[in-house]
């Protein structure tokens, strides 16, 4: 994990759960020092809490938390949904041997980090074997468009992964979309990847009514 990869995480965890408020000036300085690190990876977390909207960014004023409100989140969830069962089903039509092989090893990672019980190691292969997926449906537009929005929502995705035994189940969703895909079977590709990404946001809004985030 990369400094600069280290920082944005800590940041985005410490939005999510309220250390810093909607319209808080982050000090450049202050997280350099609390993080251990120069400003360079500080900048470059800042700038990819901004591109997920995390965060805005003002030239001359500095970076201010923008924090996403629970209905804003449940529509970016919903286009998500979409666009990742639209990704699943091209995927089942056209992935190619390579990329299936690809979204089979980010399905045996997530397997491995499940047995360790390691969150983090699964959301890391859990980004492996959608990428896949988003790579395997032949459509650069869609593939874009679709990570800039995965990019958007991942602390969201990562931290309802640590709730109960959201870890194992979603394991089982990434298998049954494996198998549809693999199987060639575009209608239950996107059936199956919509819904996991609606489990999710809804998993996540009843993280935050239960007061986790």
């Amino acid at each position: 994990m990369t400094e600069a990869v280290r920082v944005r995480r800590g940041l985005e965890e410490a939005i999510v759960a309220g250390r810093y408020r909607p319209g808080d000036k982050l000090d450049l300085t202050s997280i350099s020092a609390e993080y251990g690190c120069s400003r360079t990876p500080v900048r470059d977390a800042l700038q990819h809490l901004s591109n997920s909207g995390l965060v805005q960014i003002r030239p001359k004023h500095g970076t201010f938390v923008s924090r996403l409100g629970v209905r804003e989140l449940a529509e970016r969830f919903e286009v998500m949904a979409d666009l990742e069962g639209l990704c699943a089903e091209l995927a089942a039509r056209r992935m190619s041997p390579g990329t299936a092989a690809e979204m089979t090893a980010g399905l045996e990672a997530c397997q491995h980090f499940v047995a360790q019980g390691d969150p983090d190691g699964y959301y890391d292969a859990n980004s492996r074997f959608h990428r896949a997926i988003y790579a395997g449906s032949g459509n650069e537009f869609l593939r874009t468009e679709t990570e800039k929005l995965q990019a958007g929502l991942e602390v969201y995705r990562r931290l309802q992964l640590r709730v109960g035994d959201r870890m194992t189940r979603s394991l089982g969703e990434h298998r049954e979309i494996a198998r549809a895909i693999l199987e060639h079977d575009p209608d239950t590709a996107r059936t199956r990847a919509r819904a996991h990404v609606k489990i999710q946001g809804d998993e996540y809004a009843d993280l935050v009514l239960r007061g986790g985030a």
